[in-house]
């Protein structure tokens, strides 16, 4: 036996069968598609199609909502950041803010900012500079000797909107008067 006489067993790589090419082929004519209809054509996307009947997907009844509105904040628990100050990952002197935690790989996502949550031992003395703390979170880390700064509640667009058509219905109500 020599490396050039190496090769697959009798059978055991079978060549793709080339459609269309002759009644003589066996796979002439309709190339093994049948005759007409949308699969007899190139670019098939009938998936989920049951012939007309009502597809499974749109008879299941939905459930729940996407309430546009909610806010997406980065979670992070105490413990993880007691972690990271104790690893020399987060500099408890300075202030800790969203950057700081994203810097030390605690925040991902989150694009209106972190919300810390009360999960874990916390005894650095820090402060915080975030979006949201929760009330165990709040009480854990004044407890240590720290502070957390949550900015003031900016209104909403939404908010404004509303602000302003209710100024407007007021000075109509008083211009007719």
């Amino acid at each position: 036996m020599k490396l050039n006489d190496l090769r697959d067993n009798a059978g055991a790589r079978k060549g793709r069968m080339r459609v269309g090419r002759g009644i003589g082929s066996g796979k002439g004519k309709t190339a093994g598609r049948g005759q007409k209809g949308a699969k007899a054509r190139s670019g098939v996307s009938i998936a989920g199609f049951e012939g007309g009947q009502m597809p499974l997907h749109m008879r299941i009844p939905k459930r729940g909502f996407n309430n546009i509105f909610a806010k997406d904040y980065a979670e992070v628990n105490l413990g993880l950041v007691q972690k990271a100050i104790d690893a020399g990952k987060l500099d408890a002197k300075g202030t800790i803010d969203h950057a700081a935690l994203k810097a030390a790989g605690l925040a991902r996502g989150g694009k209106d900012g972190v919300r810390l949550l009360g999960k874990g031992e916390f005894t650095a003395k820090a402060s915080f500079a975030v979006a949201g703390a929760s009330k165990g979170a709040r009480e854990a880390i004044e407890k240590a000797g720290g502070k957390v700064d949550l900015p003031e509640a900016q209104p909403s667009e939404h908010d404004k909107k509303t602000a302003r058509r209710e100024a407007n219905k007021a000075k109509a109500a008083k211009a007719a008067k």
